[in-house]
């Protein structure tokens, strides 16, 4: 499956269509509840991922944040359960390193400056639990004009910290069988927007104080591109901005504003290192299409048609004519007991017709969870090795 998607990278016909995804979802859930069918008692992700004919997705940091003069203090349900100075945190500002996802409750993270603290708070439902989703970021870290100063405290000294050889072993530890994605931060205006402010904070920041909003952008994209600059070693095909688009939240008027500038930068200082570059857009994007097609980037990952989204398979693909290139596109509602047989396989027709020998990378998009159907990816899978390119 590798050497299939580094083809259609390359802009090579492969032999067949790569099709690789997480299944990661559905295997923990079942896991959890011991209902993993029979056939897969006692496999590892990567046996299922075998058993089924299917590549599989593993995300990876590509880096990490050495966040100096900054001590991190967290929390699980009121009991001690994180504390490091000057702590190598791979998720900032998101903190979701020592979050647990196998347990319900809240985790509480204080990060203490000179200048300030900050606070967040992740809850996880035991609903969560049993699906084998993440937690919840419930409080997000700016919260007033005040917090500002302790996050430019905190980007002004942070260091990179590469984990590059981490992913080449994992790489050779899964095989020939997975493609392991090194993934970059969000682009500056989605961290803002999903990470430090939330959705409706950011949006009122915009008007009651945008000077300072847009002092944290320009934080943030000098950032980035110093981090960037620090991959020139790192032979790698292909990293990812983990973006999670969604045209709701950010529309045209904000794309084109806080996003499109930054990523035709990023896009072109990675192409001259001879890297590929993707971003994870598994919202509604179908306002966005133009836009990102002159983003530069080389593939969406996690593109989500209808009926998850109003975008339909065939405007995306009409839109882009593989520039992007479309990763993802089997949306997971069709994989549920309530679509029947026959409809499912009409839109599995449809969607080879539709792409026939063209550049794309299937996937079930966003998630494969517990109730899809593991047979019906078997079914795609088998049809995409036999669809002729």
């Amino acid at each position: 499956m590798r050497a299939r998607l580094l083809d259609v990278l390359q802009g090579r016909k492969p032999d067949a269509h790569p099709f690789i995804t997480r299944l990661e979802t559905w295997y923990k859930s079942h896991l959890r509840s011991n209902t993993l069918p029979e056939r897969f008692a006692g496999m590892s992700l990567n046996q299922v991922h075998r058993a089924v004919g299917v590549g599989q997705l593993k995300f990876m940091n590509a880096y990490g944040l050495k966040l100096r003069g900054v001590e991190v203090i967290a929390t699980f349900n009121g009991q001690p359960h994180y504390h490091e100075w000057e702590p190598v945190i791979e998720n900032f500002p998101g903190m979701w390193d020592f979050v647990p996802t196998d347990k319900a409750g809240e985790t509480i993270t204080e990060i203490r400056t000179p200048v300030g603290a900050l606070r967040l708070r992740h809850e996880m439902l035991s609903e969560g639990v049993f699906s084998g989703t993440d937690p919840y970021l419930k409080e997000h870290l700016i919260k007033s004009e005040a917090d500002y100063a302790a996050v430019e405290y905190i980007l002004e000294r942070a260091e990179f910290a590469p984990l590059f050889e981490r992913i080449a072993a994992e790489q050779a530890n899964l095989g020939e069988i997975a493609f392991v994605v090194p993934l970059l931060q969000r682009i500056p205006f989605q961290q803002v927007l999903l990470e430090y402010l939330g959705e409706i904070n950011l949006f009122l920041a915009l008007h009651d104080h945008p000077r300072l909003v847009e002092r944290l952008l320009d934080l943030l994209d000098e950032q980035m591109l110093e981090f960037l600059h620090q991959l020139k070693d790192f032979d790698w095909a292909y990293v990812e901005f983990p973006d999670n688009l969604h045209s709701l939240m950010t529309n045209p008027k904000l794309f084109a504003r806080y996003c499109l500038p930054g990523l035709q930068r990023y896009t072109s200082l990675l192409h001259e290192q001879g890297k590929k570059v993707g971003s994870h857009t598994d919202g509604d994007i179908k306002p966005l299409l133009g836009l990102l097609k002159e983003s530069g980037l080389d593939v969406c990952e996690s593109f989500s048609p209808a009926p998850l989204t109003s975008c339909t398979f065939q405007e995306a693909w009409d839109a882009w004519q593989g520039r992007p290139i479309i990763w993802g596109g089997i949306p997971s509602p069709i994989l549920e007991e309530n679509v029947s047989e026959a409809d499912y396989r009409g839109y599995v027709q449809q969607l080879l017709d539709i792409v026939g020998s063209g550049p794309m990378i299937f996937g079930v998009v966003d998630l494969f969870m517990r109730h899809n159907s593991i047979e019906r990816v078997e079914y795609f899978a088998w049809k995409v090795a036999n669809h002729p390119i």
